[in-house]
């Protein structure tokens, strides 16, 4: 794929982490994934009042897990920004959307996450999402037992973030 057409923020300022999530030092994202330091996400789930989960599949244009099926809207933390604030932020800005975020559970970093520490939010919905087209190239409200079977059959169209969440989502359910 051209370079021009990836969707990149290479020179986008994160913090980086250490393995308690204390901020130890800044970095370039494109220097974060490089050399594979720890640093901070959100993900949030979007349910609608059925119950059924909205699913996004990543555009062509972005420079990890392009055209991956992933959580309603996920990103990374800014610099002194609160993990809620980002959460906030992710929805609105791939989604149009603006609500109430319940934190459900954190993951710790590892090459499943990305080396992110990641925090997960849900909320629920029946407003329809705005997809934002340089984010997102489709998205859907899936019912739960229809996407955990889409996992089972297919887990390589998934980000393995989403994957790993969506089984602890489920799991604590339970």
């Amino acid at each position: 794929m051209h370079q021009e057409l990836m969707h990149s923020t290479d020179d986008e300022i994160l913090e980086v982490v250490d393995e308690n999530d204390v901020v130890v030092g800044l970095a370039t994202r494109k220097e974060i994934h490089q050399k594979k330091l720890i640093h901070r996400a959100v993900h949030i789930f979007l349910f609608n009042s059925a119950g059924s989960l909205f699913v996004q599949r990543r555009s062509p244009r972005k420079d990890t897990h392009p055209l991956k099926l992933d959580s309603s809207a996920a990103g990374h933390v800014d610099p002194g920004e609160r993990y809620v604030d980002a959460a906030a932020r992710e929805l609105y800005e791939e989604l149009g959307l603006r609500a109430q975020l319940e934190e459900v559970l954190r993951l710790p970093p590892s090459e499943e996450t990305g080396f992110e520490h990641v925090v997960l939010y849900a909320t629920c919905t029946d407003l329809t999402p705005l997809v934002d087209p340089d984010e997102i190239i489709e998205g859907s409200f899936v019912p739960p037992q229809e996407l955990s079977a889409k996992m089972s059959q297919n887990a390589d169209d998934f980000v393995p973030a989403f994957l790993r969440l969506w089984e602890r989502y489920q799991g604590r359910r339970v």
